[in-house]
């Protein structure tokens, strides 16, 4: 692994997550009560013994910056290993990123310098565990110019991703970016096979590549929509099917690119047997964690009227909550929230410091950083109340308080 470098690109707006993106990179946005969602792909590189990485952002950094320098500067230089956070430097031309491939080839003279044999591309928003060590040893025993990981998702679904066909020997031999009617996997009509967003290259052929995808007039400099294709039919392009080491079966990979996604993303974590396991040692998901006193319940005085009980239920409370007399239920609290007398949690994320007032009720919500909830208050039963204070509300109904709203 000592020759592979691993580019992260955290430079997305993700505006389909506002307003948790307004004043914040989408890979810096909270996740599962103690994480950030750039944790998962970090964690997966180190765990995967990949310890030279370069984080390519662009919009709303400052937060995933700040991030990365409490939580993820363990890195030793004198051994050459390191995460640097590469803003962009406009070195090649005065333009910001124009896509995925264009933010690589801005940068090519930063990946030169590491003196890559193999380069390892993902993305920083997307939630799984992957073990890169094993796509990367597919490449090379393929003798792969192009690795795409690539997972079944339902043919529905094939619109937002990158479908790929593929033969026998895992070679794809065919690739569309978003197309209105994906190819369907043979043998079942309801499914095709999704990229992933995840690349391992030669590193020579990828300058060569970006280089002259810079020159091609109309290119959106994108790697889906220009550059894999390019390649189909004329390179060597291996698909890696990313399965569960242990079953086999297709692996836990969630795109959180909108509000109901990263929602449900969430819920994933609490389930009674999760599909992503948290709780697994042998692969650990490192983060920051602030110094935080245990999560406290408070009251149990079921002869007040109404009864004051402080307990939580099918729930993950993190360190320094105060459940205070107040019921909680099918929901993540981050680092220090607060549910005092007589209130009501369910089915909700609540991030730090968010302090639920007396008698209040939240339901199907995600309340961010900071946000104070009134006594009495009710958030999430009302769709059009919640519209009309300013909240946004999903298309599946889950409420969305903002840092500035509440």
């Amino acid at each position: 692994m000592a020759r592979v470098l691993t580019l992260i690109l955290a430079g997305g707006k993700g505006t389909r997550l506002e307003p948790l993106t307004r004043d914040r990179a989408k890979p810096a946005v909270p996740f599962g009560g103690i994480y950030r969602i750039i944790d998962f792909t970090l964690s997966n590189c180190l765990n995967s013994g990949l310890r030279r990485i370069l984080l390519l952002t662009q919009y709303k950094g400052a937060s995933l910056d700040r991030h990365i320098n409490l939580g993820w500067r363990f890195m030793n230089r004198e051994f050459d290993e390191y995460i640097d956070i590469l803003p962009p430097q406009q070195r090649l031309n005065d333009n910001w990123y124009s896509g995925t491939a264009d933010a690589v080839y801005q940068n090519i003279y930063s990946i030169e310098r590491s003196h890559p044999d193999l380069v390892l591309i993902l993305a920083g928003d997307h939630i799984y565990k992957m073990d890169y060590a094993a796509m990367i040893a597919q490449h090379q025993a393929a003798e792969a110019e192009l690795t795409i990981a690539c997972l079944p998702v339902p043919l529905e679904e094939g619109r937002a991703f990158g479908v790929m066909q593929v033969d026998g020997q895992n070679n794809v031999v065919d690739f569309q970016e978003k197309p209105e009617e994906p190819h369907p996997l043979p043998g079942d009509a309801s499914q095709c096979l999704a990229s992933m967003g995840i690349y391992v290259f030669n590193a020579n052929f990828l300058f060569e590549e970006l280089c002259q995808d810079a020159m091609q007039p109309g290119s959106q400099h994108d790697f889906g929509r220009n550059i894999i294709p390019r390649l189909i039919g004329t390179r060597r392009v291996q698909a890696f099917p990313f399965r569960d080491k242990n079953t086999g079966g297709r692996s836990y990979w969630r795109d959180v690119g909108t509000i109901d996604a990263f929602y449900e993303a969430n819920r994933d974590l609490i389930a009674v047997a999760p599909e992503l396991n948290l709780y697994d040692g042998s692969w650990p998901i490192r983060t920051f964690q602030g110094q935080f006193p245990p999560p406290k319940f408070i009251f149990s005085n079921q002869a007040a009227d109404p009864p004051r009980v402080g307990h939580a239920l099918d729930s993950m409370v993190s360190g320094g909550c105060v459940i205070s007399g107040g019921e909680v239920s099918r929901s993540i609290l981050s680092p220090g929230v607060r549910v005092k007398s007589w209130s009501r949690v369910e089915d909700s994320l609540l991030f730090d410091g968010v302090e639920i007032g007396r008698h209040a009720q939240v339901r199907r919500a995600i309340i961010d950083k900071g946000v104070r909830i009134a006594d009495h208050d009710r958030i999430g039963f009302d769709p059009d109340e919640d519209r009309a204070r300013g909240f946004t509300v999903s298309e599946g109904g889950v409420v969305v308080i903002g840092k500035s709203s509440g």
